[in-house]
């Protein structure tokens, strides 16, 4: 009787412990966050915001990124950009809007300090979620021009030629998505931007 009520309780227990094992193998396995040699995020710069909070680019793992290099004091293309981001950020899809940042980078880090970025960020009504403004050292910014192929050149002590690109960036800070020119159908970008955020859990 003895060995029977033995065997009775292995068996028991070894079912439990295959349902458990289904239990365990049922359950979501949560989204990597793990970067490869071409995401943004190994970055090693510091980067300071309209807040004047020092982050580094890998703080921001996880969301979809849009961005765009600009400085405050242009009168001529950035104003434009900066109404192409407005517009950008107007057909979001607002369940997944939570999962997007838009970042606008300053190219005159000696100019644009973050009091100056704050004042601009209030002025066009861009201080809050999900704009974020950020400055580094001209080294930091020359570095990540590079990273986002936009060209810019200082052509007077308060000017700047450059590019006007507009960069989309997937949650693991990979370079998937470039929106060239001024004023041009932000269709597909929209899309991209939208359809990669609704892929954040």
């Amino acid at each position: 009787m003895n060995k029977t009520i033995l065997v009775f309780f292995i068996l028991l227990f070894t079912l439990q412990s295959c349902k458990d094992a289904e239990k365990k193998e049922s359950q979501p396995i949560p989204k990597s966050k793990e970067i490869n040699d071409l995401s943004i995020y190994n970055l090693p710069s510091e980067w300071t915001t309209q807040d004047g909070k020092n982050i580094e680019l890998k703080s921001l793992n996880g969301n979809v990124l849009v961005m765009v290099m600009i400085y405050t004091s242009c009168k001529a293309a950035c104003p434009r950009l900066v109404a192409d981001m407005r517009s950008i950020e107007t057909k979001l899809d607002k369940q997944t809007k939570k999962n997007i940042k838009l970042i606008l980078v300053s190219i005159d880090p000696k100019t644009d300090t973050p009091q100056r970025l704050k004042a601009f960020a209030i002025e066009n009504k861009m201080n809050q979620d999900p704009w974020i403004f950020l400055r580094s050292t001209e080294e930091n910014t020359r570095e990540f021009a590079a990273v986002l192929a936009v060209n810019y050149k200082q052509i007077s002590p308060i000017d700047f030629s450059h590019s006007n690109i507009i960069s989309v960036f997937n949650p693991k800070g990979e370079l998937i998505y470039q929106q060239e020119g001024l004023g041009v159908n932000n269709d597909k970008t929209i899309t991209i931007i939208n359809e990669e955020a609704k892929k954040i859990k």
